[in-house]
């Protein structure tokens, strides 16, 4: 099968034995892999996947499976999207049964792509870690971004006002329309976001760089959830503040959970979120997809970190 590879900040197809399916476990045919930072990483050699998992980029794709293992309810012909740790950006995947769900009524194969990944994330660190409740305040940083445009649709969805930041006015705008109440634009007026302060939880995928405006900016009993780096790793910060606050520092990471752990939140998500998106409550943000062949170029879109929502990669345009 043609499969994709980082190769010292370059991507290129190669060719790669199909994988065996084993016991609870499904093959998939891929339409469509959904793009994401961490392929970004990988790519440049600084994102190295979990011990065990396939060194072949792609954290989510759809498909139509074509195999199904011993001890999985699934049949062939499902369309369904998935979770991945790696190998997406494949012509096949091989992915334990658990960690699919079935592609939302009405939504394209293309559209699915662009689903697990973030709505994942943002259930997870949002619900799940950062126990959110109804309405509780959030901010967003990254706002626009595919898992800022998902946890912006959830936070609405649930109950939960939310405020962001992001890199222009035209993104702020993007994010108002998805259910945003405002915020403010990172090179203009960070500081602004205090109009909009206490918030009782903030995910941020930045990091450091912004360490002493998310203390300043969470209230009492607040929680900050770490989930990226893109401003630095390292940081001083007031303990006094953390302290009086009693603010719940969190980090989380999803692709190196165990195959148990993504299962149950695969499981809570379809119970949960999943109906949704039948409702027309959620919407898949896919700013646009890219045809195999110009796979640089839909690497190169994402990191310009001017698209809103999602990229995504077209395996197989015979399906989408």
């Amino acid at each position: 099968m043609k499969a994709l590879q980082g190769v010292e900040g370059q991507v290129q197809w190669c060719e790669r034995p199909s994988p065996a399916c084993d016991v609870g476990q499904i093959r998939i045919r891929v339409a469509a892999a959904g793009l994401n930072r961490a392929d970004l990483l990988q790519r440049a050699g600084l994102y190295p996947p979990p011990p065990g998992a396939s060194d072949i980029l792609g954290l989510e794709c759809s498909g139509v499976i074509t195999e199904v293992g011993p001890g999985s309810a699934w049949n062939v012909g499902d369309r369904v999207c998935c979770l991945l740790a790696g190998g997406g950006m494949a012509e096949e995947v091989v992915v334990d049964a658990r960690h699919a769900l079935p592609v939302p009524e009405g939504l394209s194969l293309a559209e699915a792509a662009a689903l697990p990944e973030v709505y994942a994330t943002a259930w997870l660190n949002l619900f799940q870690l950062a126990a959110l409740k109804p309405g509780e305040k959030v901010l967003l940083h990254a706002g626009a971004s595919g898992v800022g445009s998902a946890a912006i649709q959830l936070c609405k969805a649930f109950g939960n006002p939310c405020w962001v930041s992001v890199g222009s006015a035209e993104r702020l705008a993007y994010c108002e329309g998805l259910g945003a109440l405002g915020g403010a634009i990172r090179d203009v007026d960070l500081a602004g976001l205090r109009d909009f302060a206490p918030f009782d939880v903030i995910l941020d995928p930045v990091g450091a760089s912004y360490a002493d405006l998310n203390l300043e900016l969470l209230g009492r009993d607040g929680r900050w959830v770490s989930i990226g780096l893109m401003g630095g790793s390292k940081a001083q910060l007031n303990m006094a503040l953390l302290l009086g606050k009693r603010i719940q520092l969190i980090g989380s990471t999803l692709r190196t959970r165990d195959d148990s752990f993504k299962a149950e939140l695969l499981s809570d998500l379809g119970r949960q979120v999943w109906p949704l998106f039948a409702e027309g409550r959620l919407r898949p943000q896919l700013e646009r997809s890219f045809a195999a062949k110009d796979v640089e170029a839909a690497f190169a879109a994402l990191a310009s970190n001017q698209v809103n929502g999602k990229v995504v990669l077209l395996i197989d345009e015979s399906l989408v």
